[in-house]
């Protein structure tokens, strides 16, 4: 058993709810959350506020809350509470999560109309994996004298293209014609003006592919750029790598520390990673973008290792499909400037829904489309398209279906520890067998980069200040 599904084993219902439920005189059953129950029967809550005050809102786990319809519909521009001043409100009542009683926050509601059509609904406990099953009549008394109204957006409307990665460009396209209001282009890159890759980049694409490549090689092409230099020997003296050798020169810090094929991908990583600005922008209480980078590539060259010999893809490109695997997000904060911020508010309030069906209701693309595309546009392997594409589909078998794999596996192993966007979801029996590595092993591989987190944020650090 993992350590998370242990954990949901032990949770019990808090005090602060039992007491609540007592009161009420409203009978409950625990229930285990898992992917098999209904999710139009579990309640999702969420606190909002504005300068007016604080709402919860209330609706099915089968849709998205868009907060454009819900401010149309009462007249009020909402968005997610401060991650500090939720967390003040949980630690009063002794709950790990916001729980789905409006009483207990001392807070106005408004609840989706559609909830009533279940017999029996599923709330929010207040600790993580357990729900509290009431019937309709009783949930109603729950609520008191909340509101209701029609503002829940059905997830099965947002159609997400899974399997045809030829047709990003079109989605693309038709994305950025919608938000600019002109004509597209005949040139999809002249339209959404992207900038040039570098030619630090391009050289070290270049030594990337080469099988002969020299330290000599790589040392002249990293000494050109001093910005990169100086990040070179910044890890190899970093603590995470624990070296003891002086480090004088960046040859030092190739032969000695980190070595060819460690070095051409964190550099390729940085340099991409400097043709785009990071977003001011985020939503609360994200994972920052070259923390979930650093951890998903080191979760990824553990998962690597466990592999048998004959099932293991290469290790270099495998390593890097974990450091780009969110480059999109740049991408969208580039192309989509003036609704980012829609994106991210969106992300606060629907913490059960993927960023992809988010991105697609209010673009028409998500991120995995947009970095794979862009991928391929700078003629970056296929593998390393295909593992951006394909990331969260992890029934996907095709060409070069390792890469993507490996990235879904590590994703979904760090969501399930609180690292990512995402509730927990157990990842499928087949994926593990597809690549050989077992349920255990691929937790011990999370476990050994969590046990030098506190080093790998000081290497996404440096990431983050070059």
């Amino acid at each position: 058993m993992s350590k998370v599904a242990a954990a949901l084993v032990v949770a019990r219902t808090p005090l602060a709810i039992k007491q609540l439920l007592e009161e009420r005189a409203v009978g409950y059953r625990e229930v285990l959350d898992h992917p098999g129950l209904n999710p139009a029967s579990k309640v999702q809550a969420v606190l909002l506020n504005d300068t007016a005050g604080t709402l919860m809102v209330m609706f099915a786990q089968s849709q998205l809350l868009d907060l454009n319809r819900l401010a149309h519909l009462i007249g009020r521009r909402m968005t997610a509470i401060a991650q500090s001043r939720l967390r003040e409100l949980l630690d009063r009542h002794g709950v790990s999560q916001l729980p789905g009683f409006p009483s207990l926050m001392r807070s106005s509601c408004l609840y989706d109309e559609q909830l009533l059509q279940q017999p029996l609904l599923l709330i929010t406990s207040g600790e993580p994996g357990l729900l509290l099953e009431v019937t309709r009549e009783d949930f109603q008394r729950l609520l008191g004298i909340a509101n209701s109204g029609r503002f829940g957006e059905p997830l099965s409307a947002v159609s997400l293209n899974l399997s045809l990665p030829d047709d990003d460009s079109a989605a693309i396209s038709q994305a950025v014609q919608a938000f600019t209001a002109r004509r597209i282009q005949q040139r999809l890159e002249a339209t959404i003006e992207l900038p040039p890759l570098a030619e630090s980049v391009r050289k070290i694409m270049r030594l990337r592919v080469d099988p002969d490549v020299t330290i000599d090689e790589i040392t002249s092409v990293v000494e050109t750029d001093p910005a990169l230099a100086a990040q070179v020997m910044s890890w190899a003296s970093s603590s995470y790598y624990a070296s003891t050798a002086k480090i004088r020169s960046v040859e030092d810090a190739i032969v000695r520390v980190l070595g060819v094929d460690l070095v051409i991908n964190l550099a390729l990583s940085l340099s991409l990673g400097k043709t785009l600005n990071l977003p001011v922008d985020h939503p609360q209480s994200s994972t920052p973008y070259w923390q979930q980078s650093i951890y998903t590539a080191a979760v990824i060259e553990g998962l690597t290792r466990s592999m048998p010999r004959e099932k293991r893809p290469e290790t270099g490109l495998a390593y890097l499909a974990g450091l780009l695997h969110n480059f999109g997000y740049l991408l969208l904060a580039h192309v989509f400037p003036p609704h980012f911020s829609l994106i991210c508010r969106h992300l606060e309030v629907n913490p059960h829904v993927s960023h992809s069906a988010i991105e697609q209701h209010f673009l028409g693309v998500s991120r995995e489309q947009m970095g794979a595309w862009l991928m391929r546009h700078w003629e970056m392997p296929d593998e390393l398209a295909t593992a951006l594409r394909f990331q969260h589909y992890p029934d996907y078998t095709d060409a070069h279906a390792e890469y993507p794999n490996l990235v879904c596996m590590a994703l979904g192993l760090l969501r399930n520890r609180g690292i990512g966007h995402g509730a927990y979801a157990p990842l499928p029996d087949a994926l593990f067998e597809r690549l050989g590595v077992s349920r255990d092993k691929a937790e011990d591989a999370v476990d050994k980069v969590l046990e030098a987190e506190v080093l790998l944020r000081e290497l996404a650090n440096t990431f983050s200040q070059a």
